[in-house]
């Protein structure tokens, strides 16, 4: 079994309780790996490490193109095949996500590396033509100071790179806080990162227990920013954390998003964008169009060639070029999955697919769950108003575009939603009117580093990708510099 130490300073660190938690391969069933459980005294530790690296080490005084050189490089070892398979591997063995899409992914990826290495220095301050005689007045962006990243366990390298790619180009040094339930990827790409020449100390990794370490390293006073991406639950306790010591916070938190489909729209691609943003790993994804809303007049032929193409997903062995879904990701997350599905059945849903585990040939590990469909759902049941993260899917109908914006806007969150339809006018004021920071036109999760990702409402704080990422770990001084030749004849009245 493969042990995973801390990885702080630049170096494997053992945890200083001496303790360790097994990680489980979903698929199998039965722990391949065990990484630390940390606790204080190691956040400390990596906390000092981050500090001295930022503000006394080398990337301190390196330029922001050197820094961007730093961020290129990263990239290309990433880029670099052997290295993109050995990680997309060690994931899907991990989490249970499907090999196929962790290459997708590990081809994506580098991609955010070299955006950012690219904006590096592209940060600018300002000059102010301020209303004060002979005076200069202008504006600097400088980092945040220490970032605490804390991940989810469904994709922790793409969270890696959408949160530390943008903190590093700003000029921040970061300890990230991976999920107990999905550490390995991101301490084997951490170690990675040194063959870059990134100094030690700018990235650590740190692992264990959310009370354990994670409240620690939240409430660390040498932590400015906290960087977040989690459950709205979990979300609301590190932000109350967060808030008693001042600090920065962006989350992305969870989401119940809308995927509406009407009359006009291209049906065929319509269904394949629906079966890709329910049952694209196993469901696992924040922004997971869990909310079909299917307008009446078609509704019967949608749905039926909707359980036409579900009922045809290859369930299995995630590492298998074959499979389309793979287990949930853990123990507890799979218990979650059922209890919904029973809801959702003793609320009055009919399922008209799956609504089971999912056994048979193949299928080890027993944390399958069948591709689930329910109609007859109204927006007031518990299936449609929170967030399974699973293959369980909600048919809601509706008859005209404002009852799709209505139901599509009834739920806390506010992450994502998607749109079907061939009226350009339509689409543009669905666009408008929906309540989601990402709108997907006749499509479904396309991403792009370019691209600014977030939630409304209870779906969170602040932006990821694009150029906002990076202001996000950015703090603006404004400077005045007097240029007077002699002071004040009374030092009291301002100039």
């Amino acid at each position: 079994m493969k042990t995973y130490q801390h990885w702080i300073n630049g170096a494997h660190v053992t945890p200083s309780s001496s303790q360790w938690l097994e990680t489980v391969d979903p698929y199998q069933g039965a722990a391949w790996a065990r990484i630390a459980r940390g606790n204080a005294e190691d956040a400390n530790l990596a906390v000092a490490a981050a500090r001295d690296a930022m503000y006394k080490g080398p990337w301190s005084t390196m330029t922001a193109s050197q820094r961007g050189k730093v961020l290129r490089r990263i990239g290309d070892l990433l880029s670099d095949s052997r290295n993109a398979q050995r990680l997309a591997e060690i994931e899907s063995r991990d989490n249970g996500k499907i090999l196929a899409e962790m290459q997708g992914q590990l081809k994506y990826i580098p991609e955010f590396w070299y955006y950012y290495a690219g904006l590096a220095d592209k940060v600018e301050g300002t000059v102010i033509p301020v209303d004060k005689a002979d005076m200069l007045a202008m504006t600097l962006r400088e980092p945040v100071g220490v970032v605490a990243a804390i991940t989810a366990w469904n994709s922790p390298l793409q969270f890696f790179a959408l949160k530390c790619a943008p903190a590093l180009a700003a000029g921040c040094a970061v300890v990230l806080k991976p999920s107990e339930f999905a550490s390995a990827s991101s301490l084997e790409f951490a170690a990675l990162t040194q063959e870059a020449g990134l100094p030690a100390g700018v990235i650590n990794v740190v692992t264990g227990l959310g009370q354990e370490i994670g409240t620690p390293l939240v409430e660390h006073p040498d932590v400015a920013k906290i960087t977040f991406t989690g459950s709205d639950r979990t979300g609301a306790k590190v932000y109350e954390a967060a808030a008693r010591g001042m600090k920065r916070v962006g989350m992305e938190l969870g989401g119940k998003s809308p995927n509406i489909v009407f009359a006009d729209a291209d049906l065929d691609q319509a269904c394949v964008g629906v079966v890709a943003g329910i049952f694209g790993a196993a469901g696992q994804m924040c922004t997971a169009g869990s909310r079909l809303l299917v307008q009446n007049s078609i509704r019967q032929k949608f749905t039926e060639r909707l359980i036409e193409m579900a009922r045809k997903l290859r369930l299995g062995d995630p590492l298998s070029a074959d499979t389309e879904i793979g287990p949930i990701s853990n123990p507890p997350q799979y218990e979650k999955v059922l209890r919904y599905i029973e809801a959702a059945k003793s609320e009055g849903a009919r399922c008209v697919l799956g609504g089971a585990p999912a056994t048979g040939q193949g299928l080890k590990g027993g944390l399958f769950v069948q591709p689930t469909i329910f109609a007859d759902v109204t927006n007031q049941m518990r299936i449609a108003q929170e967030e399974v993260f699973g293959p369980v899917l909600s048919i809601i109908g509706f008859e005209s575009e404002q009852d799709a914006i209505d139901i599509g806007n009834d739920v806390i969150y506010g992450l994502a939603a998607g749109v079907w339809t061939q009226d350009i006018g339509r689409a543009i004021r669905m666009s408008k009117a929906l309540r989601a920071g990402l709108v997907w036109v006749n499509t479904y999760r396309a991403y792009s580093c370019m691209v600014p990702l977030g939630g409304m409402k209870q779906s969170g704080l602040g932006r990821e990708s694009g150029i906002e990422a990076i202001h996000e770990f950015l703090e603006t001084k404004s400077v005045m510099i007097s240029a007077a030749a002699a002071a004040p004849a009374n030092p009291f009245l301002q100039r």
